[in-house]
């Protein structure tokens, strides 16, 4: 998959939901791919701190898979920080990218997920 399909795929989510306040792609070996923020929007992590919370989330999607046998396929996983939402969601034919989206707190992710973001990304056959 290309890098310019990433970055188009990363703006759309943005573009999604004014709630979305980031989103960003990675491969199973931790590398970020592709990143996007919101237009104006100030983040709360360092683009170092921002690596290593992906990196972190990749090795959380890891453990998940061991269970994947008997529990069914990871579909997404959502973290409530107390000043930000944040979605981790497998994708590519064999689940070897992660999408990581993050929300506003007032934001309600599930539907945005289910009705918003996966639809977009089987529309990208992603």
């Amino acid at each position: 998959m290309s890098s310019s399909l990433f970055e188009d795929v990363c703006q759309n989510i943005i573009d999604l939901d004014k709630t979305i306040r980031f989103a960003g792609i990675t491969n199973m070996r931790r590398t970020i791919v592709s990143a996007k923020y919101r237009a104006g929007l100030v983040p709360l992590l360092t683009q170092e701190e921002t690596i290593e919370s992906v990196e972190h989330s990749v090795l959380r999607m890891s453990t998940r898979r061991l269970m994947e046998p008997k529990l069914g396929k990871t579909l997404y996983s959502i973290a409530f920080y107390e000043k930000v939402k944040r979605a981790v969601i497998p994708i590519g034919k064999d689940g070897d990218f992660i999408l990581v989206v993050s929300f506003d707190n007032e934001a309600d992710p599930d539907p945005i997920i289910r009705n918003k973001i996966m639809p977009l990304i089987s529309y990208h056959q992603i």
